[in-house]
Protein backbone atom coordinates (compact mmCIF):
# COMPACT_ATOMS: atom_id res chain seq x y z
CA UNK A 1 0.00 0.00 0.00
CA UNK A 2 2.94 2.33 0.53
CA UNK A 3 4.48 1.53 -2.34
CA UNK A 4 1.32 2.28 -4.14
CA UNK A 5 1.22 5.63 -2.42
CA UNK A 6 4.86 6.40 -3.24
CA UNK A 7 4.57 5.67 -6.58
CA UNK A 8 1.45 8.22 -7.23
CA UNK A 9 3.63 10.65 -5.35
CA UNK A 10 6.39 10.18 -7.64
CA UNK A 11 3.96 10.49 -10.74
CA UNK A 12 1.93 13.40 -9.45
CA UNK A 13 5.30 15.27 -8.76
CA UNK A 14 6.61 14.23 -12.16
CA UNK A 15 3.63 15.61 -13.37
CA UNK A 16 3.88 18.98 -11.68
CA UNK A 17 7.45 18.89 -13.22
CA UNK A 18 6.18 18.37 -16.89
CA UNK A 19 3.89 20.93 -16.23
CA UNK A 20 6.07 23.87 -15.51
CA UNK A 21 8.74 22.56 -18.17
CA UNK A 22 5.63 23.17 -21.02
CA UNK A 23 5.06 26.88 -19.53
CA UNK A 24 9.00 27.01 -19.75
CA UNK A 25 8.86 26.25 -23.15
CA UNK A 26 5.45 28.55 -23.90
CA UNK A 27 7.50 31.32 -22.61
CA UNK A 28 10.44 30.65 -24.29
CA UNK A 29 9.08 30.11 -27.64
CA UNK A 30 7.03 33.38 -26.70
CA UNK A 31 10.11 34.94 -25.99
CA UNK A 32 11.55 34.05 -29.40
CA UNK A 33 8.46 34.91 -31.25
CA UNK A 34 8.75 38.27 -29.91
CA UNK A 35 12.85 38.29 -30.88
CA UNK A 36 12.08 37.78 -34.13
CA UNK A 37 9.74 39.92 -34.97
CA UNK A 38 12.03 42.63 -33.31
CA UNK A 39 14.47 41.76 -35.34
CA UNK A 40 12.42 41.65 -38.15
CA UNK A 41 11.45 45.11 -37.75
CA UNK A 42 15.02 45.87 -37.19
CA UNK A 43 15.95 44.94 -40.58
CA UNK A 44 12.43 46.70 -42.17
CA UNK A 45 13.19 50.24 -40.21
CA UNK A 46 15.29 51.68 -42.66
CA UNK A 47 12.74 50.72 -45.65
CA UNK A 48 10.16 52.30 -43.76
CA UNK A 49 11.42 55.30 -42.46
CA UNK A 50 12.71 55.93 -46.16
CA UNK A 51 8.55 55.69 -46.88
CA UNK A 52 7.89 58.06 -44.35
CA UNK A 53 11.03 60.43 -45.17
CA UNK A 54 9.55 60.47 -48.51
CA UNK A 55 6.53 62.74 -47.99
CA UNK A 56 8.11 64.15 -45.05
CA UNK A 57 10.56 65.75 -46.90
CA UNK A 58 8.09 67.17 -49.41
CA UNK A 59 5.60 68.50 -46.69
CA UNK A 60 8.59 70.73 -45.33
CA UNK A 61 9.61 72.05 -48.68
CA UNK A 62 5.87 72.94 -49.10
CA UNK A 63 5.70 74.54 -45.76
CA UNK A 64 8.87 76.85 -47.03
CA UNK A 65 7.17 77.64 -50.21
CA UNK A 66 3.59 78.43 -48.52
CA UNK A 67 5.62 80.72 -45.81
CA UNK A 68 7.08 82.67 -48.72
CA UNK A 69 3.79 83.12 -50.69
CA UNK A 70 2.14 83.91 -47.12
CA UNK A 71 5.14 86.95 -46.89
CA UNK A 72 4.15 87.81 -50.65
CA UNK A 73 0.07 87.94 -49.76
CA UNK A 74 1.01 90.00 -46.88
CA UNK A 75 2.89 92.84 -48.71
CA UNK A 76 -0.07 92.92 -51.46
CA UNK A 77 -2.47 93.17 -48.34
CA UNK A 78 -0.41 96.26 -46.91
CA UNK A 79 0.16 97.76 -50.45
CA UNK A 80 -4.04 97.57 -50.67
CA UNK A 81 -4.65 99.27 -47.14
CA UNK A 82 -2.11 101.93 -47.85
CA UNK A 83 -3.80 102.74 -50.99
CA UNK A 84 -6.95 102.58 -49.68
CA UNK A 85 -6.18 104.99 -46.44
CA UNK A 86 -4.62 107.70 -49.15
CA UNK A 87 -8.06 107.16 -51.41
CA UNK A 88 -5.47 106.93 -54.25
CA UNK A 89 -5.45 104.48 -57.72
CA UNK A 90 -4.45 101.06 -57.63
CA UNK A 91 -1.45 101.00 -60.15
CA UNK A 92 1.12 100.28 -57.60
CA UNK A 93 -1.20 97.54 -56.12
CA UNK A 94 -1.62 96.50 -59.79
CA UNK A 95 2.55 96.93 -60.32
CA UNK A 96 3.37 94.68 -57.20
CA UNK A 97 0.90 91.77 -58.16
CA UNK A 98 3.39 91.31 -61.00
CA UNK A 99 6.19 91.35 -60.17
CA UNK A 100 5.09 88.82 -56.80
CA UNK A 101 3.35 86.47 -59.89
CA UNK A 102 0.15 86.68 -57.78
CA UNK A 103 -1.66 84.64 -60.40
CA UNK A 104 0.78 81.64 -60.39
CA UNK A 105 0.64 82.60 -56.54
CA UNK A 106 -2.91 81.69 -55.96
CA UNK A 107 -3.33 78.72 -57.88
CA UNK A 108 0.07 77.30 -56.28
CA UNK A 109 -0.84 77.51 -53.17
CA UNK A 110 -4.39 75.32 -53.15
CA UNK A 111 -1.90 72.68 -55.12
CA UNK A 112 0.52 72.79 -52.06
CA UNK A 113 -1.96 72.52 -49.85
CA UNK A 114 -3.49 69.77 -51.10
CA UNK A 115 -0.02 68.24 -51.73
CA UNK A 116 0.88 68.73 -48.08
CA UNK A 117 -2.51 66.99 -47.16
CA UNK A 118 -1.88 64.10 -49.26
CA UNK A 119 1.89 63.46 -47.15
CA UNK A 120 -0.13 63.58 -44.17
CA UNK A 121 -2.34 60.92 -45.23
CA UNK A 122 0.54 58.77 -46.57
CA UNK A 123 2.06 59.13 -43.03
CA UNK A 124 -0.92 58.35 -40.74
CA UNK A 125 -1.42 55.28 -43.35
CA UNK A 126 2.00 53.94 -43.07
CA UNK A 127 1.90 54.70 -39.01
CA UNK A 128 -1.68 52.72 -39.02
CA UNK A 129 -0.54 49.74 -40.93
CA UNK A 130 2.61 49.69 -38.54
CA UNK A 131 -0.07 49.40 -35.74
CA UNK A 132 -2.12 47.08 -37.71
CA UNK A 133 0.94 44.49 -38.28
CA UNK A 134 1.87 44.47 -34.69
CA UNK A 135 -1.49 44.63 -33.20
CA UNK A 136 0.12 46.17 -29.81
CA UNK A 137 -1.61 44.90 -26.90
CA UNK A 138 -4.10 42.37 -28.73
CA UNK A 139 -2.29 39.43 -27.44
CA UNK A 140 -5.46 37.19 -27.32
CA UNK A 141 -7.44 35.05 -29.85
CA UNK A 142 -9.79 37.34 -32.24
CA UNK A 143 -11.92 37.42 -35.30
CA UNK A 144 -9.85 38.98 -37.85
CA UNK A 145 -9.87 40.16 -41.87
CA UNK A 146 -6.80 38.17 -43.50
CA UNK A 147 -6.80 40.61 -46.32
CA UNK A 148 -6.85 43.55 -44.31
CA UNK A 149 -3.71 41.57 -42.45
CA UNK A 150 -1.89 41.48 -45.28
CA UNK A 151 -2.32 44.83 -46.94
CA UNK A 152 -1.13 46.16 -43.96
CA UNK A 153 2.01 44.07 -43.56
CA UNK A 154 2.39 44.47 -47.67
CA UNK A 155 2.71 47.99 -46.63
CA UNK A 156 5.29 47.57 -43.93
CA UNK A 157 7.66 45.60 -46.34
CA UNK A 158 6.80 47.90 -48.98
CA UNK A 159 10.65 48.77 -49.35
CA UNK A 160 11.48 45.70 -49.50
CA UNK A 161 9.37 44.84 -52.18
CA UNK A 162 8.83 47.93 -54.57
CA UNK A 163 12.12 47.67 -56.40
CA UNK A 164 12.28 43.97 -56.99
CA UNK A 165 8.85 43.19 -57.90
CA UNK A 166 5.19 44.05 -59.01
CA UNK A 167 2.79 42.54 -56.54
CA UNK A 168 -0.26 40.83 -58.16
CA UNK A 169 -3.39 40.21 -55.66
CA UNK A 170 -5.61 37.66 -56.50
CA UNK A 171 -8.48 37.61 -53.65
CA UNK A 172 -11.30 35.87 -53.21
CA UNK A 173 -13.89 35.65 -50.93
CA UNK A 174 -13.07 35.13 -46.83
CA UNK A 175 -14.92 35.24 -43.91
CA UNK A 176 -13.17 36.55 -40.93
CA UNK A 177 -10.81 34.16 -39.32
CA UNK A 178 -10.18 33.25 -35.35
CA UNK A 179 -6.65 33.86 -35.02
CA UNK A 180 -4.01 35.32 -33.13
CA UNK A 181 -3.75 38.31 -35.93
CA UNK A 182 0.18 39.69 -35.37
CA UNK A 183 1.46 36.47 -35.39
CA UNK A 184 -0.47 35.75 -38.41
CA UNK A 185 1.32 38.94 -39.81
CA UNK A 186 4.57 37.78 -39.07
CA UNK A 187 3.95 35.02 -40.90
CA UNK A 188 3.03 37.02 -43.72
CA UNK A 189 5.84 39.25 -43.72
CA UNK A 190 8.51 36.28 -43.70
CA UNK A 191 6.83 34.95 -46.95
CA UNK A 192 6.68 38.76 -48.54
CA UNK A 193 10.43 39.40 -47.68
CA UNK A 194 11.76 36.01 -48.62
CA UNK A 195 9.85 36.08 -51.74
CA UNK A 196 11.61 39.74 -52.51
CA UNK A 197 14.90 37.98 -51.77
CA UNK A 198 14.64 35.25 -54.28
CA UNK A 199 14.20 37.57 -56.96
CA UNK A 200 17.57 38.42 -58.43
CA UNK A 201 16.14 41.31 -60.58
CA UNK A 202 12.57 42.14 -61.23
CA UNK A 203 9.51 39.95 -61.39
CA UNK A 204 6.43 38.92 -59.96
CA UNK A 205 4.97 38.27 -56.09
CA UNK A 206 1.59 36.83 -56.23
CA UNK A 207 -0.84 36.85 -53.44
CA UNK A 208 -3.83 34.54 -53.83
CA UNK A 209 -6.81 33.80 -51.26
CA UNK A 210 -10.03 31.36 -51.06
CA UNK A 211 -11.70 29.22 -49.29
CA UNK A 212 -12.81 25.74 -49.00
CA UNK A 213 -15.58 24.58 -46.57
CA UNK A 214 -14.62 25.35 -42.87
CA UNK A 215 -11.00 26.31 -44.04
CA UNK A 216 -9.29 29.13 -45.71
CA UNK A 217 -5.59 29.60 -47.46
CA UNK A 218 -3.63 32.85 -48.44
CA UNK A 219 -0.89 31.92 -51.29
CA UNK A 220 2.65 33.92 -51.47
CA UNK A 221 4.12 33.04 -55.09
CA UNK A 222 7.02 34.52 -56.36
CA UNK A 223 8.95 34.31 -59.61
CA UNK A 224 12.47 33.67 -58.14
CA UNK A 225 15.36 31.85 -58.13
CA UNK A 226 13.30 28.43 -56.75
CA UNK A 227 14.46 26.54 -53.73
CA UNK A 228 17.18 23.90 -54.16
CA UNK A 229 15.62 19.79 -54.53
CA UNK A 230 18.60 19.43 -51.56
CA UNK A 231 16.95 22.43 -49.32
CA UNK A 232 13.51 21.43 -49.40
CA UNK A 233 13.22 19.31 -46.78
CA UNK A 234 14.94 21.80 -44.65
CA UNK A 235 13.69 25.00 -44.72
CA UNK A 236 11.65 24.77 -41.96
CA UNK A 237 14.82 23.77 -39.78
CA UNK A 238 15.42 26.77 -37.16
CA UNK A 239 18.35 28.56 -37.81
CA UNK A 240 18.71 27.11 -41.84
CA UNK A 241 19.00 29.80 -44.13
CA UNK A 242 21.12 30.28 -47.32
CA UNK A 243 21.10 34.04 -47.07
CA UNK A 244 24.18 35.96 -46.53
CA UNK A 245 25.85 36.30 -43.03
CA UNK A 246 23.24 39.09 -41.53
CA UNK A 247 20.70 38.98 -44.18
CA UNK A 248 18.35 36.14 -42.05
CA UNK A 249 18.32 34.75 -38.16
CA UNK A 250 17.53 31.38 -40.48
CA UNK A 251 14.30 31.91 -37.96
CA UNK A 252 11.61 32.56 -40.34
CA UNK A 253 10.45 29.89 -41.89
CA UNK A 254 10.96 27.98 -38.48
CA UNK A 255 8.47 29.89 -36.55
CA UNK A 256 6.06 30.69 -39.31
CA UNK A 257 5.85 26.75 -39.24
CA UNK A 258 5.31 26.81 -35.44
CA UNK A 259 2.19 29.82 -36.00
CA UNK A 260 0.58 27.73 -38.83
CA UNK A 261 0.77 24.48 -36.48
CA UNK A 262 -0.30 26.56 -33.28
CA UNK A 263 -3.17 27.99 -35.66
CA UNK A 264 -3.97 24.02 -36.19
CA UNK A 265 -3.41 24.48 -40.04
CA UNK A 266 -0.53 23.61 -42.44
CA UNK A 267 1.76 25.20 -44.02
CA UNK A 268 3.11 23.40 -47.87
CA UNK A 269 5.47 24.75 -49.98
CA UNK A 270 6.27 24.02 -53.95
CA UNK A 271 8.98 24.91 -56.10
CA UNK A 272 10.89 24.79 -59.39
CA UNK A 273 14.88 26.35 -59.50
CA UNK A 274 14.81 29.10 -62.15
CA UNK A 275 10.44 29.59 -62.30
CA UNK A 276 9.98 30.02 -58.52
CA UNK A 277 8.19 29.26 -55.52
CA UNK A 278 4.77 29.20 -54.05
CA UNK A 279 3.86 28.69 -50.17
CA UNK A 280 0.25 27.92 -49.76
CA UNK A 281 -1.27 28.77 -45.59
CA UNK A 282 -4.23 26.49 -44.55
CA UNK A 283 -6.17 27.34 -41.47
CA UNK A 284 -9.40 26.59 -40.03
CA UNK A 285 -12.00 29.39 -39.67
CA UNK A 286 -12.71 28.31 -36.14
CA UNK A 287 -10.38 27.49 -33.56
CA UNK A 288 -11.98 24.58 -31.50
CA UNK A 289 -9.33 24.69 -28.78
CA UNK A 290 -8.88 28.88 -29.15
CA UNK A 291 -9.37 29.12 -25.11
CA UNK A 292 -7.63 26.51 -24.21
CA UNK A 293 -4.46 27.59 -26.43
Amino acid sequence: MQLLKDSNHLLEKRGEEQQGLIKKLHEAQNQLLQSEKLASIGQLAAGVAHEINNPVGFINSNIGSLERYLKNLFVILDAYEKAEAQGTECAAVKTLKEQLDYAYLKEDVVSLIEETRDGVARVKKIVQDLKDFSHVDEAEWQWADLHKGLDSTLNVVNNEIKYKAEVVKEYGELPPVECLPSQLNQVFMNLLVNAAHAIAERGTITLRTGGVGEEVWVEVADTGSGIAPENMKRIFDPFFTTKPVGKGTGLGLSLSYGIVQKHHGRIEVQSEQGRGTTFRITLPVRQAEAAAA
